[in-house]
């Protein structure tokens, strides 16, 4: 299952790009299916998640507000924590199992994203309300520069174990090249080191950036 601020991440990013999707949103049960439920809201929440999970959902630019208390216990409680161990150890054991078949005696190379995936932003989150608020890329950049979100525990071991068998770490993220120095640096704090290439995302250099993006 794949991690909710992941999604988020992802489209939020489909928003900035300026796609300009049709947003759409159900907030309440179908009338076949609402009654006798004890726990309406968490039973909304956990259908809505498997619906942003499989890209049912579309675009869609916050957390419904009766999912705000479910989303925080998720993120904040056990349940992410173990997510991420277990796609962690399925991860490790393709690859193993990949690295040990071989290819041609080439060299494997395994690409990474950065948010959500070796790096949580969780503490950015969790001011912002988890996904309760509207995704602002100007304060988002402003955490980005600090530099200082923590690795993935799971992410972490698994980023260590790949490079013991052998793999070359290739990383891939939205952020753009403005944001590689605090990009590197944030990753060197969180332990990760030794990655093969960082690609970020190319800006044209007719690209307007205002001061406030590159100062905030």
């Amino acid at each position: 299952m794949r991690h909710i601020l992941l999604v988020l991440a992802a489209a939020a990013a489909v928003v900035v790009a300026g796609a300009e999707p049709v947003l759409r949103q159900v907030t309440d049960f179908p009338t076949a299916v609402s009654s006798g439920v004890s726990d309406a809201d968490a039973l909304f929440c956990d259908s809505w998640r498997l619906s942003v999970e499989t890209a049912n959902a579309g675009p869609w630019r916050t957390v419904p507000a009766r999912c705000g208390a479910s989303v925080r216990a998720y993120m904040e409680g056990e349940r992410y924590a173990s997510d991420s161990a277990v796609a962690a150890a399925e991860s490790l054991a393709f690859a193993a199992q990949a690295f040990a078949s071989g290819v041609g005696g080439a060299m494997p190379a395994w690409v990474f994203d950065v948010d959500e995936t070796l790096l949580s932003n969780a503490p950015y989150y969790a001011v912002s309300g988890w996904g309760l608020q509207e995704f602002n890329e100007t304060s988002f950049d402003a955490w980005v520069d600090i530099a200082k979100a923590p690795a993935l525990p799971s992410s972490l071991k698994l980023y260590n174990e790949l490079q013991g068998l052998g793999f070359h770490i290739i990383l891939l993220t939205g952020r753009s090249e403005l944001q590689r120095n605090a990009t590197e640096e944030n990753l060197l704090f969180a332990g990760y080191h030794s990655w093969e290439k960082l690609i970020l995302r190319y800006l044209p250099a007719a690209t307007h950036v205002s001061n406030d993006y590159l100062f905030a």
